[in-house]
C-alpha cells in the first residue's frame, strides 16, 4: 500500500515532467501556427516546393520501407533455421550495430562501398563501366535507409520466427511438408502479423530522417520536409516556408503515428510451449546452401562500411586531428551537451515512470487512469514532433531576442533531451516496475520511506539500468545532427557538425578520421552502458 506522502510525491513529480515536456513542444508549435495564421496558410500552401517535396518524403519512405522488409524476410528466415551456421551470433549482434551508429557516420561508411571513389565503383571500372557508381539521390537513400533498418526489421521477424511453438516443427516433418508449404502454413502466419508493425516503423524513420538525406540527397528533387525545412532556415533565411513545411511535417507525424496505433505490435509472436525448436526444414544441402548465401551476403553489406569507416579513419592524420583545437572544443562542446541532456532524459523518464506506478497503484478512478495514459503516451508525443521542427519554433521565439547562437546550447540539449526519452523510458521503466514488484511490500511493512528507501532499496538495484539509460543517451545525442544544424555555428561546433562541415569543404580525410573517433566515443559508451544487460537491445527495437 502506497503512504500518502509518496503517493502525492509521485503524483506531483509525474504532472512536472509531463507540464514541462508539454511547455516545451506546445511553445515551438505555438510560434509555428502563430506566424503561419499571420503569413496565411493558404499562401503558404500554393508554394510550390510543399506538394513535390512531400510526394518525395512519402515515396522514400515507402519504398524504403518496402526494401527494408523484403530484405529481412530471407535473413530473419534464414538466421532461425540455421541456428547452428558458423558466426551466427556475431551476425545477430552485428545487426545491431547500425542502430547505434550515428547517422552520419554510417553514411560516411556507404560512400566508402557504394561512392564515386568507393570499392564497387572501383570494381565496375576495373570491369569496364563507363562512369563510376553514383549514390546521390534517390537510390543512396534508399540504400542508406535499407542498410539502417533491414537489420531492425529482420530482428523483429527472427524473434518471431523463434517463438514458433516446436510441436509445429516436428508436426512438418512428420507430413513431410516441403520447404514452400512450411513457409506458407506456418511462417508466414507469423510474419504476417508482424509485418505490418515493423514496416509501420521503418516508415516512420524513413519519413521523419534528416541526416540521411541531409548527406546523400544530392540536390533539390531529393529532399525530404525536414531538409527542406533545415534549407529554408539556414540557407534561404525563408520563415514562411519553413515554418508550412514544419507545420506539414507535423500533420505526416501524427498520422504516420495515429495508423501505427491500429497495427499490431512488433513484439507480438506466438506463445511458446518450452518444447524444443529443432527446425527440419533447415538440414537438406539446398536449405543450407540458400541460406548460407542470404548471410553470407547479408554480413557483406553490413561489414564492408563498417570496415570502410575503420580503414578510411586510419588512414586519417589521427594524432593531428587528435590534438587539433577545432576538435578538441567541438569534443568538449559535445561532451557537455550530450551529457546535459542524457541527465535531463533520465530525470524526465524517472518523473514519468515513477508518475505512472503510483497512478496505477492501489485504487484506480477515472482520473488516475487517464493520467497513467497520458503519462504512458508521452513517448509518442516526442515522437510526433521531430528535432528539426522544435528547433525551428524555438529559432522562430528566439529570434526577436538578438543573437540566437547565445540560446542554442540550452535549446540543443532540450531537444536532444526529449528526442532520447522514448528509449530512456524503456530502458528505466521495466526494471522500475519489477522492482517495486519485488520489494513493495516489504518496503511498506518496514515502513521505509523517503531517502533512506533510496539509498538502501532503490539506488543499489537501479544504478545499472540507470547507467545504462545515461549511457544510451549520451550515445545518441553525440551523434545527433538535427538540431545543431539549424543552430551551429562556430559558437556551438559539436563534433557531427564538424565531421559535416569537413564532408562539405571536400577535407574527406579529415572528415574518415574525425568519424572514426566519434564511433569509437559511442561504442565505448553502448559498450560500458550495456555490458551483460539485453535491456539496450530491447529498448532500442522494442
Amino acid at each position: 500500500m502506497q503512504r500518502r506522502g509518496e503517493r502525492l510525491t509521485g503524483l506531483a513529480g509525474g504532472a512536472f515532467g509531463l507540464a514541462a515536456i508539454v511547455a516545451f513542444i506546445a511553445a515551438a508549435v505555438t510560434s509555428l501556427l502563430a506566424i503561419g495564421s499571420e503569413s496565411g496558410f493558404a499562401e503558404l500552401a500554393a508554394d510550390p516546393v510543399i506538394l513535390p517535396t512531400l510526394r518525395f518524403t512519402l515515396l522514400q519512405a515507402g519504398l524504403s520501407a518496402l526494401l527494408s522488409v523484403l530484405f529481412a524476410i530471407p535473413v530473419a528466415r534464414s538466421l532461425a533455421r540455421q541456428r547452428h551456421f558458423p558466426g551466427r551470433i556475431w551476425l545477430i549482434r552485428l545487426m545491431a550495430v547500425p542502430m547505434g551508429l550515428p547517422v552520419l557516420i554510417g553514411a560516411l561508411g556507404l560512400l566508402g562501398i557504394w561512392g564515386r571513389t568507393g570499392l564497387v565503383s572501383d570494381m565496375l571500372l576495373a570491369l569496364g563501366a563507363d562512369e563510376p557508381l553514383s549514390i546521390y539521390g534517390l537510390s543512396g537513400i534508399l540504400l542508406a535507409h535499407v542498410f539502417f533498418n533491414m537489420p531492425l526489421a529482420a530482428r523483429l521477424l527472427l524473434a518471431g520466427l523463434e517463438r514458433i511453438p516446436g510441436e509445429y516443427w516436428l508436426m512438418s516433418a512428420e507430413l513431410g511438408m516441403r520447404p514452400g508449404s512450411v513457409f506458407r502454413f506456418i511462417e508466414w502466419p507469423v510474419i504476417a502479423r508482424l509485418l505490418p508493425g515493423a514496416a509501420g516503423l521503418v516508415f516512420m524513420l524513413c519519413a521523419t530522417s534528416f541526416t540521411l538525406v541531409l548527406v546523400l540527397g544530392g540536390g533539390p528533387a531529393a529532399t525530404t520536409l525536414e531538409v527542406a525545412i533545415y534549407q529554408a532556415l539556414r540557407f534561404d533565411f525563408d520563415p514562411g516556408r519553413a515554418l508550412s513545411l514544419a507545420v506539414l511535417q507535423i500533420v505526416v507525424t501524427g498520422l504516420i503515428l495515429g495508423v501505427m496505433v491500429f497495427l499490431p505490435a512488433p513484439e507480438e509472436t506466438l506463445a511458446d510451449s518450452g518444447r524444443s525448436r529443432r527446425r527440419f526444414d533447415g538440414v537438406p544441402m539446398s536449405a543450407r546452401s540458400a541460406d548460407g548465401l542470404v548471410l553470407v551476403v547479408a554480413a557483406l553489406f553490413l561489414c564492408l562500411p563498417l570496415g570502410s569507416i575503420v580503414i578510411a579513419g586510419l588512414r586519417a592524420d589521427l594524432g593531428r586531428l587528435f590534438w587539433d583545437p577545432t576538435f578538441l572544443s567541438a569534443a568538449v562542446t559535445s561532451l557537455v551537451i550530450a551529457s546535459c541532456a542524457a541527465v535531463v532524459s533520465v530525470l524526465l523518464a524517472l518523473l514519468l515512470v515513477h508518475g505512472i506506478i503510483t497512478a496505477r497503484g492501489g485504487r484506480q478512478g477515472i482520473a488516475e487512469k487517464t493520467f497513467a495514459g497520458v503519462l504512458s503516451a508521452t513517448g509518442s508525443l516526442v515522437m510526433l514532433v521531430p528535432a528539426i521542427v522544435l528547433a525551428t519554433g524555438w529559432f522562430l521565439i528566439l529570434r526577436p531576442y538578438g543573437e540566437i547562437a547565445r540560446f542554442a546550447p540550452a535549446v540543443v540539449v532540450a531537444i536532444n533531451a526529449l528526442m532520447a526519452l522514448p528509449f530512456v523510458i524503456r530502458i528505466l521503466r521495466p526494471a522500475i516496475e519489477d522492482h517495486r514488484r519485488a520489494t513493495g511490500r516489504l518496503v511498506s511493512s518496514l515502513g521505509v520511506s523517503g531517502l533512506a528507501r533510496l539509498r538502501y532499496v532503490d539506488l543499489p538495484v537501479l544504478m545499472k539500468p540507470m547507467a545504462m539509460a545515461l549511457s544510451f543517451a549520451m550515445a545518441l545525442s553525440l551523434g545527433d545532427l538535427g538540431a545543431v544544424a539549424l543552430f551551429g555555428a562556430e559558437n556551438l561546433t559539436t563534433l557531427p557538425w564538424l565531421i559535416y562541415s569537413r564532408l562539405g569543404s571536400y577535407r574527406t580525410n579529415d572528415a574518415d578520421g574525425l568519424a572514426l573517433i566519434l564511433g569509437l566515443i559511442c561504442l565505448a559508451l553502448t559498450i560500458l552502458g550495456t555490458a551483460g544487460d539485453d535491456r539496450f537491445r530491447e529498448a532500442r527495437h522494442g
